[in-house]
């Protein structure tokens, strides 16, 4: 079977920078990290890969030094990287995402299995995975926390649902999203990592896949961030003096007044 999974690359630090113009996330792959829902695809297809046979590709569209992080996913296990990088992309919302993961996925080739995590710690839309879906007209499941069988043309899995979880039958070729506990993530061996040193990692511009300028980045992102701010973190140092009596009586005083 050929497995793709979409991965993203998330800041690995609290310290978020915005860019005050177009308010996106300013993204620096030397902070970057694989998303933990992608994190937890990844291993799947890798496990399944190691039960059924057959190859996983990591694919993500982002910032030329996303290619450290598809360089990490292959020595989790994956046999290659796809990076979808043009200055054409940036600031795209999850509609312009799906549309260009989708066009990279074409010309992939298609797989028989993609797979998602269930949203990005940096955007929580849970969107990508269902769009891309339907971008490519495939069948889709979310939320899913186990893969019960592989079939010649189906995926058994278990899904959660708001009463609980569910099992179901879903055709081949298919998109799957995942939570983060379908998988505990390995680490990575040494002879994963020497072999992620030499393994391709493709790196596709905008006119490699033949995308639609009008559907890529900020222009074919309908969706208008009117204001991203950073939260001011205030700090107030008090000191209580007195008898251990009066410093809590101080002390509740000053709580009452900032509950």
């Amino acid at each position: 079977m050929k497995f793709a999974v979409c991965v993203k690359q998330v800041p690995g630090t609290t310290e978020v920078q915005l860019d005050p113009v177009t308010h996106t996330i300013i993204r620096d792959g030397r902070k970057g990290v694989t998303n933990p829902f992608d994190a937890a695809a990844v291993e799947l297809a890798v496990t399944l890969k190691e039960q059924v046979g057959g190859s996983v590709t990591a694919i993500s569209m982002g910032i030329p030094a996303a290619e450290s992080m598809l360089r990490d996913c292959i020595a989790r296990g994956a046999d290659e990287g796809v990076l979808l990088t043009d200055r054409q992309f940036a600031g795209a919302d999850t509609l312009a995402t799906s549309y260009t993961l989708s066009k990279g996925i074409e010309k992939m080739g298609g797989a028989d299995c993609i797979l998602c995590g269930r949203m990005a710690v940096d955007g929580d839309t849970a969107q990508i995975g269902p769009e891309l879906a339907e971008r490519l007209g495939l069948p889709h499941v979310t939320d899913v926390i186990a893969v019960l069988s592989v079939e010649e043309n189906a995926l058994v899995l278990r899904k959660t649902t708001a009463d609980g979880t569910i099992d179901l039958r879903v055709a081949l070729p298919c998109v799957i999203t995942v939570l983060r506990e379908v998988a505990q993530v390995r680490l990575p061996s040494i002879e994963g990592i020497r072999r992620s040193f030499a393994a391709p990692v493709h790196v596709w511009s905008a006119a490699d896949i033949g995308t639609d300028p009008a559907r890529t980045g900020l222009n074919g992102s309908p969706t208008q961030v009117m204001r991203t701010f950073v939260p001011e973190k205030t700090k107030i140092t008090k000191m209580f003096s007195g008898t251990p009596e009066e410093q809590a009586t101080a002390l509740c005083t000053a709580l009452k007044e900032v509950l």
